[in-house]
C-alpha cells in the first residue's frame, strides 16, 4: 500500500469555502449532535482522498445511512486517525499522531475537551497569527478564529502524517 502526502492546502481551501454554509453532498448534523467532525472529515477528505471502508472501525461516508462513526464522532475521528498511524490493519486512508501545539501545520486538527475530560469539538487549522492557530469549524461556524478566543478545559492536537492509497 503506497503512502502519499496529505494536501494541506486543499483541505484549507475546502474549509474556507464551506465554513459558513453546508455542502449538499453531506448530511448536516447541526441539529442532531453537531456538525463539527463531519465538517472536519470533509476537509480532511479533500486533502486525503482515500476512505477506509472497514465496517465500524474505518473512516468513510457515502450517505447518512452508510458512514463510519469516525466520520462524524469526535472520539472516533481521533481513534481512527491514531490507530491507522499505528498500522492497525494497515488500511487505506489518512493517518495521524497526537502532537504538541507547536508541531501543528495548516490542515491539522484540534479537539476541545470539557472539565470531565470528554472531547466534544473538532476544528481544522487554517492559518497562524504569531504562532497562534487560526481555526475553522461547523456547529459554531467559524473561519480564521484564533485559538485563544475559544473557551475549553483542555485540547489535543492531531497532526496528519500521510495517506495510504
Amino acid at each position: 500500500m503506497r503512502v502519499i502526502k496529505y494536501n494541506r492546502n486543499l483541505a484549507v481551501e475546502y474549509a474556507e469555502k464551506w465554513a459558513f454554509k453546508r455542502n449538499s453532498n453531506y448530511y448536516d448534523f447541526s441539529f442532531i449532535g453537531g456538525d463539527c467532525t463531519n465538517f472536519a472529515s470533509q476537509c480532511l477528505y479533500q486533502g486525503a482522498p482515500y476512505m477506509n471502508y472497514t465496517i465500524n472501525m474505518g473512516w468513510y461516508y457515502k450517505n447518512l445511512s452508510f458512514r463510519a462513526p469516525a466520520w462524524t464522532g469526535v472520539e472516533y475521528f481521533y481513534n481512527f486517525l491514531v490507530s491507522n498511524f499505528k498500522g492497525v490493519g494497515n488500511k487505506s486512508g489518512p493517518f495521524a499522531s497526537e502532537v504538541g501545539l507547536k508541531e501543528l501545520e495548516i490542515g491539522d486538527f484540534v479537539q476541545f475537551r470539557d472539565a470531565n475530560f470528554d472531547f466534544y469539538h473538532t476544528l481544522i487549522i487554517v492559518g497562524f497569527d504569531n504562532g497562534i492557530p487560526l481555526l475553522a469549524s461547523h456547529s459554531k461556524d467559524a473561519y480564521g478564529l484564533k485559538l485563544d478566543r475559544y473557551n475549553y478545559a483542555g485540547l489535543r492536537c492531531i497532526k496528519i502524517l500521510g495517506v495510504r492509497e
